[in-house]
């Protein structure tokens, strides 16, 4: 063992007593495992939130869409062909898991009582329902099928208490066009995502609907959905799929347009970055907290020990081991407040997410309950993080040792 290790050990293990530096060294502790710990439950929270959220938003819309350059945001779409080749060589590249086809178009539900505006989403028979299937509330997804049209619907839990409608209701959806049209649906099934923006606006239904009510061929949609393996790149693979798509120009010389879920609704995405920098001033604000503390209960530490300081400077020790006599105190002290730490804010953690004691407003939300979800790397990072900030902050107060004269400190003693 290394002088300064036996030393630091020794020194560390006379500070449990009635020594002076004693509770200090216990604040110093709890600080630091306070602090882990709320940044632990900070940066599970956050990425609880993302992945709740940006799945669902993914999930009704893909993670990337596309549709007619010419098209604009009421969902009355200027349509594109379904058989085109380059969504072929878009199917083809590694990273996308599958594309599915949509029409919109907007309408107006009237019940007996009640009227209120909806955004069919006309879908066919390559759409995947997983999504849907673990968000039902009620009734079941239905099946298109290409040799008849299908009348059931699946509207949103949302619009079905507005409107006063259950599984097996029917109502009309009337269309404003020249001339105008209507069309009966019956309710299948009701989802709830909890995502406010598209739950209160969105029901689902037989994209030949969509198609026949607004004169499309039956190769004609709206547009794609595409699906991909990993969101990390998404912004690099929307490029790779607009060379391959969006350079192409259709019959009429109209292009494709390729837009990423975040470009297209970017209130959502933008809210989820808003509470990432949040995380991040929380977790510099923790980090100071600790590194503040440390330094005041290792300076406690350093001039309880003066004389052990001259005692070590008499023997021959150098202004180098006696400051690494300390440092290696310190990291003892915040290790000691890491292990704490850990334990609490992972307890903590893993009971909110088996329980979901800590509830939320829906509405503001747009999920039921706090979020966890505990990142390997996240929490590895964190404890790296917060035990080489507070090293690196107790360099300079360490270097208070070298003031002290042994000539001195003896004589006093």
């Amino acid at each position: 063992m290394r002088f300064e290790h036996f030393v630091a050990k020794h020194l560390l293990q006379g500070t449990n007593g009635q020594s002076l530096s004693g509770p200090f060294v216990r604040i110093s502790t709890a600080a630091v495992a306070l602090s882990l710990c709320i940044m632990l439950i900070t940066v599970s929270i956050i990425a609880g939130f993302r992945d709740e959220i940006s799945g669902k938003a993914y999930g009704m819309g893909g993670h990337l869409q596309i549709t007619n350059y010419d098209a604009n945001a009421s969902f009355e779409s200027t349509p594109i062909y379904s058989d085109l080749d380059c969504l072929d060589s878009v199917r083809a590249l590694p990273e996308v898991v599958r594309l599915q086809a949509f029409a919109t178009k907007a309408g107006i539900i009237k019940t007996g009582t009640d009227i209120e505006g909806v955004v069919l989403k006309g879908v066919g028979t390559d759409y995947d329902w997983q999504f849907y299937n673990e968000h039902l509330v009620g009734g079941s997804v239905f099946e298109p099928n290409d040799s008849t049209t299908s009348n059931s619907t699946l509207i949103s839990k949302i619009m079905a208490d507005k409107l006063h409608l259950g599984v097996g209701d029917t109502y009309d959806v009337f269309f404003v066009q020249t001339p105008p049209r209507y069309r009966r649906f019956t309710v299948a099934g009701i989802y709830s995502t909890q995502l406010t923006e598209f739950d209160r606006i969105f029901a689902l239904c037989d994209i030949k609907h969509i198609q026949r009510i607004s004169g499309w061929q039956p190769n004609q949609v709206t547009g794609f959905e595409v699906f991909v393996n990993d969101t990390r790149n998404l912004d690099e693979l929307r490029w790779r799929v607009d060379d391959v798509a969006g350079t192409i120009f259709m019959e009429d010389y109209s292009k494709l347009r390729v837009m990423s879920l975040p470009d297209k609704y970017p209130g959502i995405f933008d809210w989820m970055n808003l509470q990432r920098l949040n995380a991040s001033v929380l977790i510099v604000l923790m980090l100071v907290v600790a590194g503040i503390n440390m330094i005041s209960g290792l300076l406690i530490i350093i001039i309880e020990r003066t004389g052990v300081v001259g005692l070590l400077k008499a023997m021959g020790a150098l202004n180098r081991s006696v400051r690494l006599i300390f440092l290696l105190q310190a990291a003892r002290i915040m290790l000691r407040g890491l292990l704490v730490g850990n334990a609490i804010g992972l307890g903590l953690c893993l009971l909110q997410r088996h329980t979901g004691l800590v509830r939320l407003n829906e509405e503001f939300y747009f999920l039921s309950q706090v979020p966890i979800s505990i990142v390997p790397w996240h929490v590895l990072l964190l404890n790296v993080v917060a035990f080489s900030v507070g090293i690196a902050m107790l360099v300079l107060p360490s270097m208070v040792v070298s003031r002290i004269s042994p000539d001195k400190t003896l004589k006093f003693n």
